[in-house]
This record gives structure tokens, C-alpha cells and sequence, in this order.
């Protein structure tokens, strides 16, 4: 049985039908099987302005598999990036695990507890499970254990009833390099409050919500912290009255345009104090939300939970929190009826998968904050397919007219009636489109060099 195994490997029929069942350009499997070591050779960085910068990783190895993996935006995060390649020449990337804690490890000394660090080194680990799974022609979602479902559930960011712009990696508002300006550019930084801003418009959100309705999706979020929703003093946490009017004649024009069929999300940016919140939610109870989202500072674990212990609506959070540790408290205490990581940030595939295991132990779902391209996007779609709790995956990106066009190797569009269906290729299963990604790059950052 085993001398029979061995020459079916190599034979020129196993090699015929590993290029044309995964079309990966392989000599035959028991050549990756066969040797000791794929090593690692290079890293390389290129950054995109879409609605955010979108930061991409490519490893390079000495076998020519290249895996490709997105970081969350940082200040200085590309630099970060170049610091940590010397770590990784000559390893082999498909030592998943040990590299994320020789990674870990080496920046202890700034603080690798939480931080921008993980930004970085979630790309990285991305990009490894790409070229792990290219050289073993699967799909990632393969060697995380298999998957639950064929397609991924998507739920359109709907902002504040309007396009969001683009940002940096501070939150400056910038004129986008997509769009052909008509009119100066008005700055809004979204780190401190507009003066002269007009009021949100439930009009707008209306509009907005039966726009992204007709585009399939069954599941909308919307913004709460918007002009008009603020309280006397913008540095306070507190709300007035009228403010809290307001969040409600929004969420009420949406409910009433698209009805209770539809999914309905509410996002706070972690900007209230807990008793104000709390009114909050209990106004909006009647619209039967799916969540409301960072209510009050993710660092503050005892306000979230008094929220959670007094309303009736699923608070909802974690883009802000790291590793399986900023997770733990707040999933054991049930402080939170939906956890949201963001897998460009949290610490990668791994540390996510830590974290859904134990919030399926506490029956919590993951629905994962994504404002990411197309590669992260399809990354977290990979994590999504393969974990049982998933309930929906975030998508930031509906104004941008090229997201799309950034990746290849997927029927287009990649979002088709809210839903993502799972690439069966190896790795991540698509390629960058570097012709398109160069025509967005951002000036004065190394595309690939």
C-alpha cells in the first residue's frame, strides 16, 4: 500500500492533476513534501489610498511562492515592517506559530502587549498562511481547520448616510485620489468634532439604506456619532436630549425604509459615557437592532459592562482590542453579546481563531470589523468560513470605485447579493492587480521595491 502510494506521487499523473486541480505552478507535491525547508527571502511593502490606506505584505521565497497579506493603518507602519524583515530571512514561513512569537518576542520591548506592532505582524502572519497555503495547494480556510460555510455574510457600512472620505493614518480628512474634485476639498478630521457641520439627515440615511438594500445586502450599519448627536461639550462623553432624538429620528428612518427583514447596526465610535448610553440604547430598543457597537472606550471594561447588564440591545466590540487576552474578560464576563476583531490588527488568523473558539464556548458570534481591501477582506472571508460562530463580516469600502479592480483570480463583483463565495485556489486564492494598485499608491511610500 505505502510502495504504491509513493509511486502515484510520482508519477506524471499525480503531477497532471495537482497543476490542473489547483493551478499552481508546482513540479509535484512531494517536492514541497520532499524537502526540509521552503525559506523566506524577502518582505516587501506597498501602501494604497482607498478610504483608508490599505498597507500590503509580500513575502517573498526561495522556491518563488509569494504570499500576500494586509495590515490595519498605523503611523510609521511600513517602517515598522522594513525593522521586523531581517527577523524573517531564511526561515520558513510555514512555521506559522513560531514565527509569530519570534516576532512577538523581539518587540517585547515596545510594549508588544497591545499596539501597532500587531498591525505589522498581522499582515505578516496573513501573508505566511498565503504561501503555506500555496505550497500545500489549498485554501487557507483548509489549515484552519476546514470550512462551516461556502459563502460569507456581508454587512454594508452605511457611515453617517453618506460616502465616508478618504483618511490617513491619523484620521485627516484628504481629498481623495479617486475622485475628480469639483469644489475645494472641506477638511473634516474625524479624531475632534466640525464646526459648522450640518445635522446628519434622516433623510440621507434612508436614502442611503434602501440604496445598499437594492445592492443585495441584508444587513446595514450606520454611525450614531454624527453631526447632530453631539452634547454641549465635545469633550464630556455626555448627551442632551435633542441628541438622543436625534440618533433615534435616524435609526426610525432607516427601520421604516428597509423593515424589520433587514439587519440593522448602530456604531458609537466609543464616544459616551456609560448612563448616557444606556438612554440610548433604551430609546432605540424598539428597532430591534443586531448590535450597538462600542458604546463606551474598549479600555474601559467595567463600563461596558454596566452597559451590557442594563439594556436589552447586544453591545458589541473589539477592533480596538489585541491578542487573545484583550478578548478574555470581556467574552468569560458576557460584557459583550458580539465580538468584533479586526484580523488586520488583532495579532492575525491564529490569535482570531483563539478568540472565536473561546467566545463560541460563551455562545457569542464574531462578526469581524473589516475597512480593508480586497486582500484583507478575503483574508478575514477565509477566517469567517472556518469558524462556527461567524455572523457577519464587515464592508467599508462601497464608494470606492476600484476596490474591485485590486485583486484578480475572482469572478467579479467580489460582494455579489451581500455575500462573498469562497475562492477554492490555493492560499488566499487571488492575485494583487499591481497595475491598478500603483495608479492609487500613496506618494512617497516603496511600492514592492
Amino acid at each position: 500500500m505505502v510502495l504504491a502510494t509513493v509511486r502515484y506521487i510520482l508519477s506524471e499523473r499525480a503531477r497532471t492533476h495537482w497543476r490542473s486541480r489547483y493551478g499552481v505552478i508546482v513540479a509535484c507535491p512531494c517536492r514541497l513534501w520532499a524537502r526540509n525547508q521552503l525559506k523566506i527571502t524577502r518582505l516587501k511593502t506597498a501602501v494604497v489610498e482607498g478610504n483608508f490606506d490599505w498597507t500590503f505584505v509580500r513575502i517573498e521565497t526561495d522556491e518563488g511562492i509569494q504570499g500576500l497579506g494586509e495590515c490595519f493603518f498605523a503611523p510609521g507602519l511600513t517602517s515598522i515592517l522594513r525593522s521586523l524583515e531581517p527577523l524573517l530571512m531564511g526561515e520558513d514561513p510555514r512555521d506559522v506559530h513560531r514565527l509569530f512569537r519570534k516576532l512577538q518576542l523581539a518587540t517585547s520591548g515596545a510594549g508588544s502587549v497591545a499596539g501597532i506592532i500587531y498591525n505589522a505582524i498581522s499582515g505578516i502572519e496573513a501573508a505566511v498562511w498565503d504561501v503555506f497555503g500555496q505550497s500545500l495547494g489549498v485554501p487557507i480556510y483548509r489549515l484552519l481547520g476546514g470550512k462551516f460555510r461556502d459563502q460569507v455574510r456581508i454587512y454594508a457600512d452605511c457611515h453617517g448616510g453618506e460616502a465616508l472620505e478618504s483618511l490617513d493614518e491619523v484620521l485627516r480628512s484628504r481629498p481623495p485620489s479617486w475622485i475628480r474634485q469639483k469644489a475645494r476639498h472641506r477638511r473634516k478630521d474625524y479624531y475632534a468634532p466640525t464646526e459648522g457641520e450640518p445635522p446628519a439627515s434622516p433623510k440621507a440615511y434612508r436614502a442611503r439604506a434602501l440604496a445598499m438594500k437594492a445592492q443585495g445586502y441584508s444587513a446595514l450599519k450606520f454611525d450614531l456619532d454624527v453631526p447632530g448627536t453631539e452634547g454641549f461639550d465635545a469633550h464630556n462623553r455626555c448627551l442632551s436630549n435633542r441628541a438622543i432624538d436625534h440618533m433615534v429620528n435616524l435609526i426610525g428612518a432607516v427601520r421604516d425604509a428597509v423593515g424589520n427583514e433587514i439587519d440593522l447596526a448602530a456604531d458609537c465610535h466609543w464616544r459616551y459615557s456609560a448612563s448616557d448610553v444606556i438612554k440610548v440604547a433604551h430609546a432605540l430598543e424598539p428597532f430591534r437592532l443586531l448590535w450597538l457597537e462600542d458604546p463606551v472606550p474598549p479600555e474601559s471594561v467595567e463600563a461596558l459592562r454596566a452597559v451590557a447588564s442594563r439594556v436589552k440591545v447586544p453591545i458589541a466590540t473589539g477592533e480596538n482590542l489585541f491578542l487573545f487576552e484583550g478578548f478574555r474578560e470581556i467574552l468569560e464576563t458576557h460584557a459583550v453579546g458580539v465580538a468584533t476583531p479586526d484580523l488586520q490588527k488583532v495579532g492575525g488568523l491564529s490569535i482570531a481563531r483563539q478568540i472565536a473558539e473561546f467566545a463560541d464556548g460563551q455562545t457569542i458570534p464574531i462578526a469581524p470589523h473589516n475597512i480593508s481591501s480586497p486582500i484583507g477582506t478575503l483574508t478575514s472571508a477565509q477566517f469567517c468560513a472556518a469558524i462556527p460562530n461567524f455572523l457577519l463580516l464587515e464592508f467599508h469600502a462601497s464608494e470606492v470605485p476600484f476596490w474591485n479592480d485590486l485583486v484578480e483570480g475572482i469572478p467579479q463583483p467580489i460582494i455579489q447579493k451581500g455575500r462573498i463565495c469562497l475562492p477554492d485556489k490555493p492560499g488566499l486564492g487571488v492575485r494583487l492587480n499591481e497595475k491598478v494598485a500603483r495608479k492609487y499608491a500613496r506618494k512617497g511610500e516603496p511600492f514592492f521595491e
